[in-house]
């Protein structure tokens, strides 16, 4: 339990310090971007744009990674015991993943709205 427990929270770690690294490259990048997309957008506002939609793709990964490892081990339990079960345990799989989607979608809204 406790290497389990030692290799989540370093993964955990990873997966932070590379969303923190991107989205500090997206930040300092900010300026020559606004300058591409025009004169009229503030480069302020695309820093904290691209900032936005990195923290909503990081976030609703890291959720549904989450959920994912929760249900999947539920599921897997269940199944050892009942295989006719295998379709409706994959929805509740299924289910979970959408969570990383939606997080997707709300990062390609905020950037259509940066541009």
């Amino acid at each position: 339990m406790k290497r389990t427990l030692a290799f989540v929270a370093a993964f955990g770690s990873i997966a932070l310090v590379a969303a923190l690294l991107a989205t500090g490259t997206l930040l300092y990048a900010a300026p020559a971007i606004a300058a591409v997309a025009g004169a009229a957008v503030d480069p302020q506002i695309v820093a904290w744009g691209l900032a936005a939609a990195a923290g909503a793709t990081a976030a609703s990964s890291l959720a549904a990674g989450y959920a994912v490892a929760k249900v999947g081990t539920a599921a897997v339990g269940a199944l050892a015991e009942k295989p006719e079960l295998m379709a409706r345990l994959l929805i509740f799989v299924g289910l979970a993943e959408g969570i990383a989607i939606y997080g997707l979608i709300i990062s390609i809204l905020i950037l259509n709205r940066i541009a």
